[in-house]
């Protein structure tokens, strides 16, 4: 039997990799170490990784001092909505600019790709006179319709689409399908690893959306996970042990999120179907 050549440069790969890996760890371990300490242990040189002793007032603090189950239910019934929402526009647009045939097809494309070059920044104030003009501040169409436009999503499926065979299309059309049922029998199966990784980034970009919610709502029912834990930091003093149990608590939806979706997150980068 044939024994495999030692490399080096594999193994030096795998130690720079776990070096990495570790140090990004770093945080989450703080944080998640932090949750369980008292006050006092937060600080301490060297670090105490393990709690000694391991407290769990932190969380029960954290729900006294604001209505944390509201913006529990207000980040996740958000970002659901959202990411569902967005990930149905933009099958339908992707399909139309892919697939569909209509005079300026392309120009009118390319128009919707360059809104991608003007800043969030700039959009603000007019997306809030609008909104106040709709009056659906500190509602929840506020937090969700406004962003289920997205151009980013839109462009990314339309690429993949455009890797579909042309005569998986042209064969169905020929069968007497509609371009409804070519769009879910044909290219939204071939096109389950590009929405399931576009699912989790949007559910992520929705689920961690600060700036938007922290403007466009005011009251203590509509705020969101985001902007209630800003709340707990205060101008001279901050409390991180209940801060830290607060992260920990908004990090379990994104924990379930990717791991029921990985697989669709690892294969998007793998091409699927018959292509050109």
């Amino acid at each position: 039997m044939a024994h495999k050549k030692f490399n080096p440069g594999i193994v030096l790969a795998y130690i720079v990799l776990s070096i990495g890996a570790f140090s990004m760890a770093i945080p989450f371990i703080w944080m998640l170490s932090t949750a369980f300490k008292t006050p006092s242990q937060v600080f301490v040189i060297p670090p105490k990784w393990i709690p000694s002793p391991i407290i769990t007032d932190n969380f029960k603090k954290l729900f006294s001092l604001m209505p944390f189950g509201r913006y529990y239910f207000n980040s996740v019934f958000v970002s659901v909505t959202g990411t569902l929402g967005r990930l149905l526009l933009a099958i339908f647009t992707a399909y139309a600019f892919s697939w569909l045939e209509f005079p300026g097809r392309d120009k009118i494309f390319i128009l919707y790709l360059a809104t991608m070059m003007i800043p969030f920044h700039v959009r603000l104030v007019p997306m809030f006179l609008i909104m106040r003009t709709l009056r659906w501040l500190d509602t929840y169409y506020v937090l969700i319709i406004p962003s289920l436009f997205s151009v980013y999503a839109a462009f990314l499926l339309r690429q993949f689409f455009l890797g579909i065979h042309r005569d998986l299309i042209d064969a169905a059309t020929i069968d007497g399908c509609n371009s409804w049922t070519i769009l879910w029998r044909i290219v939204v199966p071939l096109s389950t690893p590009a929405i399931g990784a576009l699912g989790i980034f949007t559910f992520l970009d929705e689920w961690n959306s600060f700036m938007w919610p922290l403007i466009m709502t005011s009251s203590n029912k509509m705020r969101v996970i985001p902007v209630g834990l800003a709340f707990l930091q205060d101008q001279y003093y901050t409390d991180y042990t209940i801060l830290m149990a607060g992260a920990v608590l908004a990090l379990v939806p994104v924990i379930i999120v990717f791991l029921a979706f990985q697989r669709y997150f690892v294969r998007g980068i793998v091409l699927s179907g018959l292509k050109e």
